[in-house]
């Protein structure tokens, strides 16, 4: 078979995923902002994004926003006077994000677009950064067509950071083998996309280790820094565990802090945060 052939089945294939994606998103947009959409963890790997943004990319910037979902990440960096182009694959998230934006008064600060990742080239303004949070790139069919396009639409010098599903994650790891449940526990593993499910509908899902992932980018930009998040801290799925002994995995929090950006600490967890600067 040839190599345009093999191009084309594969973006065929793609397509179908992407669609499957955006239905099962789409479906839990109306309840995102609760327990499955931003928790008490959820909320904390947020800070860890927000923090690392505001240190790379001045006040007053032109922000991308890379799968905004319902545009909390978009509405904090907009009310610390960022302009933020937030977009997403699911029209229902874009949706809820231009709701949000309304009701903060803050419409002139965020346009919120309808455009997946895989549509970056649709794009024509110029950004001093560009973050993604919570995986939207997980669900990229050619990561080193996003860098591409990241490295077209910034500016000189200018910074990405992407929070992104992990490879390795020891607690979930832990929770389903503990269950019996040896093949979810390794569905990280997979080669190529998983099918993960959420509510009733499939997610296709790549997972990275750091260094995997920072290959689709580098040649284009240089690799700033990357540290674990959730990895002695519980995933945001086990919530109900982390508040059932709260102060106990505040404590655990507190290593995530001090230790997640250590050499091979740093390659584990549920996501990790990775930060590049374009060259």
């Amino acid at each position: 078979m040839g190599y345009a052939n093999r191009r084309s089945m594969e973006a065929s294939l793609n397509e179908a995923q992407l669609l499957d994606t955006q239905r099962a998103f789409d479906s839990v947009a109306a309840d995102y902002d609760g327990p499955r959409g931003n928790n008490e963890l959820i909320q904390r790997m947020r800070v860890t994004l927000w923090d690392t943004v505001a240190r790379e990319v001045p006040a007053g910037s032109q922000l991308l926003d890379i799968g905004c979902g319902t545009g909390i990440d978009a509405l904090e960096f907009a009310s610390r006077g960022y302009q933020v182009v937030a977009s997403d694959w699911s029209p229902a998230m874009v949706g809820r994000t231009r709701s949000r934006a309304a009701v903060a008064g803050l419409e002139s600060n965020v346009m919120a677009v309808h455009l997946g990742v895989q549509e970056l080239d649709q794009l024509k303004d110029e950004f001093d950064g560009i973050y993604s949070n919570f995986g939207p790139l997980n669900c990229a069919p050619d990561l080193h067509a996003v860098a591409e396009q990241c490295a077209r639409l910034l500016k000189p010098g200018g910074k990405l950071v992407f929070s992104v599903i992990g490879r390795i994650c020891p607690w979930e790891m832990g929770h389903y083998a503990m269950r019996g449940r040896f093949r979810r526990a390794s569905v990280r593993g997979t080669r190529g996309p998983a099918a993960v499910g959420m509510n009733k509908h499939t997610i296709w899902t790549y997972y990275y280790l750091p260094r995997e992932f920072y290959r689709a980018f580098d040649g284009l930009f240089s690799l700033e820094s990357y540290r674990a998040l959730s990895l002695f801290m519980p995933p945001p799925y086990l919530v109900d565990t982390y508040r059932r002994r709260r102060s106990w995995y505040e404590r655990m929090g507190r290593l995530d802090d001090r230790l997640g950006a250590l050499p091979l600490l740093r390659d584990m967890g549920d996501h990790f945060l990775i930060v590049m600067r374009k060259r």
